[in-house]
């Protein structure tokens, strides 16, 4: 199974980017910190519970949306300037927080256009990864924390990738039940579904941290 035909058939129209929730309408955004800062004592200092429940959170929300058997799809989108080349070898979404290294053949790369400000459309451009594999074998927990890291460079483990116009985005695609789990930043994540009925679940148990324009009264409609 291809990225391209999954996506094709089960979220016809979709590009795989930031702001997912505003481009399919079975879609929630979750808090990942709430009531919370990053900086503690100004802005010199990080706060450590901050980024114990944004880990804490994250990795409540990946275990609540993939099972052991789940076919994942493993995407990351990497911006960068059309002059430069991103080597596959280097890259550290597979290098690092891949256990299984007899699956890395797999991974695919495609060309994508260039997601965010059109007037650099013409100098930079999307380098798409994927890879198909299973919950066991990523090391999601480290993954996570990287994701959420992304902004706070002195934090341990981080996504950032020196030839990058932007962190890399990373996207996990359960091709099982048709769901998508982003997390953006440290901030929050967007889950979207084929069918919203998948989610209604997810939604329900952890309303008080749904963040978003839609009313509870829209998701009860989808």
């Amino acid at each position: 199974m291809e990225l391209n035909q999954y996506i094709n058939e089960a979220f016809p129209g979709l590009v795989i980017k930031p702001s997912l929730y505003w481009q399919w309408k079975s879609s929630i955004h979750f808090n990942l910190a709430m009531e919370l800062s990053p900086f503690k004592d100004g802005i010199d200092k990080l706060n450590p519970q901050y980024f114990k429940e944004t880990y804490e959170k994250a990795i409540l929300y990946f275990n609540e949306l993939f099972s052991d058997d789940d076919e994942i799809f493993l995407v990351t989108n990497y911006y960068h300037h059309k002059k430069q080349r991103i080597s596959r070898h280097k890259l550290k979404v597979y290098a690092h927080y891949i256990k299984n290294k007899d699956i890395k053949f797999r991974l695919q790369q495609k060309i994508c256009p260039y997601v965010f400000e059109e007037e650099e459309a013409k100098d930079y451009r999307t380098s798409q990864f994927s890879l198909l594999c299973r919950k066991r074998d990523i090391r999601y927990p480290l993954l996570l924390e990287a994701i959420c890291n992304q902004d706070f460079p002195p934090l341990k483990p981080n996504l950032r990738h020196r030839d990058s116009v932007y962190s890399p985005n990373v996207f996990f695609i359960n091709a099982s039940k048709d769901i998508i789990f982003f997390i953006y930043d440290d901030r929050g994540c967007e889950v979207i579904a084929k069918d919203f009925e998948t989610i209604r679940p997810l939604y329900e148990k952890y309303t008080e941290w749904v963040e978003g324009h839609r009313q509870e009264e829209q998701y009860k409609e989808i």
